[in-house]
C-alpha cells in the first residue's frame, strides 16, 4: 500500500519543479502587468491635468512632511517610472517596494478614502499592496530583464 501511495504521489508531483519555476514566472509577469498598469494609469491621469493634481495635493491629500508640490512630483513620477521598471522586470524588487511605499502614502495621505461608501476603493489599495509585497518577496521570475541579467552575470563569473 505504501509503495502504491508513494508511486502515485511521485506521479502527481512529477512536474512540480518546472511548474514552480515557469508557472511562478508567468504569474509574476501577470502581477507585474496588472499592478504596473494600475499605477501607470493613475500617473497618466495626474499629468493630464497638472493644475488639478497640484490642487488635490494642496487641499485634499495630506502627505506628511513633504511640501504638496514636491509630493505631487514624487507621486506622479513614481506612478509613471516605477511601473515601467516593474513591467520590464528590471530592478523589479526595488520598483515593487517603491510602489508599495507610493501606495502606502496614498492611503495615509487621503484619510477620506476610508469615508467613501465604496469599500472597493480601500480594498484596491490593500490588494495592490499585497501583490507588490508578493513581487518583492518572490521576485519577477524568469520572464524578466532581471533574470536575463542574472543569467549573463553567472556566465561571466
Amino acid at each position: 500500500m505504501y509503495n502504491t501511495l508513494q508511486y502515485f504521489h511521485g506521479l502527481s508531483t512529477r512536474f512540480d519543479d518546472k511548474l514552480s519555476v515557469w508557472g511562478g514566472s508567468v504569474l509574476s509577469l501577470a502581477l507585474r502587468l496588472f499592478v504596473g498598469w494600475q499605477f501607470f494609469k493613475a500617473g497618466l491621469v495626474k499629468i493630464a491635468d497638472w493644475q488639478s493634481t497640484l490642487a488635490l495635493f494642496r487641499e485634499e491629500y495630506m502627505v506628511p512632511v513633504i511640501p504638496p508640490e514636491l509630493a505631487a512630483w514624487m507621486g506622479t513620477g513614481g506612478e509613471l517610472v516605477l511601473p515601467v521598471l516593474l513591467v520590464l522586470g528590471i530592478f523589479s524588487r526595488p520598483a515593487a517596494l517603491a510602489l508599495f511605499v507610493v501606495n502606502l502614502m496614498a492611503v495615509i495621505s487621503y484619510p477620506q478614502l476610508f469615508e467613501l461608501e465604496c469599500q472597493a476603493a480601500v480594498d484596491s489599495h490593500f490588494y495592490w499592496g499585497i501583490l507588490l509585497l508578493v513581487l518583492v518577496s518572490f521576485g519577477p521570475g524568469k520572464l524578466s530583464l532581471d533574470a536575463w541579467l542574472n543569467a549573463g552575470k553567472q556566465q561571466i563569473i
